[in-house]
């Protein structure tokens, strides 16, 4: 297993590979928008990672000898269930009403989660001094978002619809940062690849079946879906489940985590631009002073950790890409 204190790889393959995450992934809230405005979100999410997962467990089964266990597929659905379904599924569901700008900032909280679940759940270190400050200037960045004006949505949503919306994105950090603390622990396969592939099938089983179950295959009208809607659906697909997961796994192994983390910081910036220039959304000062809390929060608990912190072993350096997948999805992992 690579390292992340080895020799580093070429520089056009990382820049590469950051642009990636940067971009790519900074990209994923506003074709989430795109795609669930004639794609029912729940079956929508399920293709996704049911097309990607399976591209994905079909290139793993002829890169290692290694076949799925029934423990193994137990615990995928269980990772699975939580990040993907609590996770990315709400998401989801709430763009149908919330902004894509609003909702990657919204998601910058995560990292304030990992730190207060990793001490009060998972056991790790009390948060110092600046991690404290950090998780006081997100939430206050956060409550500034739920309680603005809409962030600069239009009027035709209802506030009520609004705010639940925007309640929902926020539950759904939770279960990404929860599901993936305890995707560490999680044994589904000793190849990374197939593990990972059987937790984007498990999710992409259970969100098709919520979609069932919610009556949304009788809102499916093929003749009703626009050509923007599908084109979004195959970028998170490829672009989004495939190339940007697999180069943040790549960095996870070849680079230290806190510098793979700096996506956190850029991603909503690219989803803010991409929503003001493809999709008419407003920038509001309300946004932009609440963006510079959570951003500057999110840094100090980083760079606070990457003091505390040593290099990461093997195994954790296996684990973190489990833990962090989107970060949509950048996670939740868009």
């Amino acid at each position: 297993m690579t390292s992340a204190t080895t020799r580093r790889p070429p520089l056009p393959l990382l820049l590469a590979a950051y642009a990636a995450i940067y971009l790519i992934w900074g990209s994923t809230y506003l074709a989430i928008r795109f795609a669930v405005e004639t794609i029912p979100p729940f079956l929508g999410g399920g293709v996704r990672f049911l097309a990607a997962g399976g591209l994905l467990y079909l290139f793993a089964l002829t890169r290692t000898p290694e076949r799925p266990t029934r423990h193994g597929w137990k615990q995928a659905f269980k990772v699975g269930g939580i990040m993907l379904v609590g996770g990315y599924g709400g998401v989801m569901w709430a763009e149908q009403v919330v902004p894509s700008g609003l909702t990657a900032l919204i998601i910058t909280v995560e990292p304030l989660w990992f730190v207060l679940f990793d001490w009060l759940i998972f056991k790790s270190g009390r948060p110092g001094k600046i991690e404290s400050l950090g998780l006081l200037l997100g939430f206050a960045g956060t409550i500034a978002l739920v309680l603005s004006e809409g962030g600069g949505t239009s009027a035709a949503s209802g506030d009520g619809d609004l705010l639940l919306g925007m309640a929902v994105i926020l539950g759904s950090t939770v279960c990404w940062t929860f599901g993936s603390l305890y995707s560490r622990k999680a044994r589904i396969a000793t190849s990374d690849l197939l593990g990972i592939a059987m937790e984007m099938l498990a999710g992409g089983v259970s969100l098709s079946a919520i979609g069932f179950l919610a009556g949304e295959a009788f809102r499916v009208r093929p003749e009703a879906m626009t050509a923007k809607s599908l084109w979004a659906l195959l970028y998170l697909v490829i672009f989004g489940s495939l190339v940007a997961f697999t180069a943040f796994l790549w960095l996870m192994k070849v680079e230290k985590a806190s510098r793979v983390a700096t996506h956190t910081f850029v991603n909503p910036l690219v989803a803010l631009f991409l929503g003001w220039l493809l999709a008419g959304e407003s920038i509001t000062g309300t946004m932009l002073i609440a963006a510079g809390a959570i951003i500057l929060s999110v840094v100090l608990i980083t760079t606070a950790r990457t003091r505390k912190e040593s290099p990461p072993d093997a195994d954790e350096v296996v684990a973190a890409p489990l833990a962090a997948v989107s970060s949509e999805e950048g996670n939740a992992a868009g």
